[in-house]
């Protein structure tokens, strides 16, 4: 019996499945609130769109493009009539297709899609042997990698982490390159300065043909408002480049609750929907039709030390809550991910990143920036998290499947195969689909005590320091054309020799 369980485990772990590029969503969205409640947040988000108003600080084009909507305009504080800034939000397409370079990777943004990318921003990474460190760009090259090769995660992201061996004026072009050469999957583009955004645009026309940008979505900006209630030249400026372009931004107004927001949790997501619902009014008076991704990043807090917590209860309601907004809106939604305090993939990490994440999927994002490596609150890129993560999202991808009820899936023969009181471990029905019956997930252990001492008595971490140094080890980068490589490394070159050094 343990040689036949041996033989299946093998065969098993042999067999691939094809995964795909992205999730279609076939189970219904979780409705947390009722329509009285949403009313009452959407006319508190209309209240302070209308009476209080928005920042538009550092960017007199952005007014001049508020003017030019007749929005009321004192200093640079906007307001906008009731009912405008929805309007605006109406030519936003309720779903889009950004492209990758390989076809088949590409992603659709919206519906009922559902697109996992990988953590963002942290200037720290840290293993399980190496320890906490800055992150450097053979860092950020490993993680690109090891994303790439995580079927569950359909996106790369950009700044899986931040190389901080490379000078700020230059790194994005550093990191833009690892993601068009060692990853072909969609990923990012820069936001931090108006001119790193025109760079990534550029360099999307050096890879697909500018005439392709003018009809198709192949990168977006990621940008946050500066809660509370403050757009700056930032995400004003990405605006202009990415949606001048016709490409995406997705906005996400990152609330600590009590902090850049009220702290009653309700005050903090009507205030959510009004930043990023002004953003997106802004994109479309840029270029109406231009693709946006509504986003929510709303954390508790301490208050007793102000330090951020993830997985409590409140942000796992505001997932839900802001998914229905958007949905009634009728823009796609991104939200947080596998977010954690903890500095390790420890059981604290495990317990607050399984929380966030489900009311994630359950609340409908279309797009999950930090859906795997995640730690100590967004400062740091866990590799072993990265692919613990990327584990738990397989089982996320079968529960959005849904459940199959086909003949094969109701299983007559296999009762008219077996006696009652037997068992159907070996029937025919069971060899057909024991392959494909359940979701395995490689990085947990369900072998008994004896074999798992046997096999070195591994912890989590452990088995996900092995795993993805294997990724690594194994790596084949996916095929570039090396004439499109050289004209990419060419410009590159070109545009730094441009810019000076610069560290901040």
């Amino acid at each position: 019996m343990q040689r036949r369980t041996r033989q299946r485990r093998e065969s098993r772990t042999r067999h691939v499945v094809k995964s795909p590029a992205y999730i279609k969503r076939k189970i219904p969205f979780y409705e947390f609130l009722g329509e009285e409640g949403l009313v009452k947040l959407e006319e508190q988000a209309d209240w302070l769109i209308q009476e209080i108003g928005m920042e538009f600080r550092e960017d007199p084009e952005a007014l001049e493009i508020w003017k030019s909507a007749g929005a009321d305009i004192r200093g640079t504080r906007v307001r906008l009539e009731k009912g405008l800034a929805r309007e605006l939000c109406k030519t936003i397409p309720q779903k889009f297709t950004q492209l990758a370079r390989n076809p088949e990777m590409s992603v659709e943004i919206g519906g009922t899609s559902q697109v996992f990318a990988p953590v963002y921003g942290p200037p720290f990474v840290s293993d399980i042997h190496a320890g906490r460190r800055y992150g450097t760009i053979k860092d950020h090259e490993n993680l690109v990698k090891i994303a790439t090769s995580l079927p569950s995660l359909h996106h790369t992201g950009l700044v899986i982490c931040e190389p901080c061996d490379v000078p700020v004026s230059k790194r994005h072009f550093d990191m833009l390159y690892n993601h068009i050469r060692y990853n072909d999957k969609p990923f990012l583009g820069a936001i931090t300065e108006k001119s790193r955004a025109r760079d990534s645009i550029d360099l999307m026309k050096v890879l697909f043909g500018e005439n392709v940008l003018e009809d198709n979505c192949v990168i977006m900006g990621n940008v946050n408002t500066n809660s509370p209630l403050l757009i700056d030249r930032v995400v004003t400026q990405a605006a202009q480049v990415y949606c001048g372009a016709n490409q995406g931004l997705i906005v996400a107004p990152f609330i600590l609750g009590g902090a850049m927001g009220p702290v009653t949790t309700a005050a903090s997501i009507a205030q959510a929907l009004a930043e990023a619902m002004m953003v997106g009014a802004f994109t479309q008076l840029v270029r109406p039709g231009a693709p946006f991704v509504l986003g929510n990043f709303l954390s508790s807090m301490s208050l007793k030390s102000g330090a951020p917590t993830f997985g409590m209860p409140e942000p796992v309601m505001s997932n839900m809550i802001i998914g229905q907004l958007a949905r009634r809106l009728g823009v796609p939604l991104r939200c947080g991910g596998s977010l954690t305090a903890s500095k390790l993939p420890d059981a604290q990490s495990a317990a607050e990143s399984a929380d966030s994440m489900l009311s994630t999927v359950l609340g409908g994002a279309n797009f999950v920036l930090h859906a795997a490596g995640w730690l100590e609150g967004g400062l740091v890129t866990g590799y072993e998290k990265l692919v613990l993560d990327a584990d738990r999202l397989g089982a996320y991808q079968v529960m959005l499947s849904g459940l199959t009820l086909d003949d094969n899936a109701m299983a007559r023969s296999a009762y008219e195969e077996v006696e009652p009181a037997g068992h159907f471990l070996g029937c025919t029905h069971t060899m057909k689909n024991y392959q494909t019956a359940f979701y395995d997930a490689r990085l947990a252990d369900s072998d008994n005590f004896e074999q798992w001492v046997e096999k070195g008595a591994k912890d989590a971490a452990q088995r996900a320091y092995e795993h993805w140094n294997k990724i690594l080890n194994e790596f084949n980068a996916p095929d570039l054309d090396v004439a499109k490589d050289e004209e990419i490394k060419e410009f590159i070159k070109k545009r730094k020799s441009q810019l000076p050094d610069a560290w901040y």
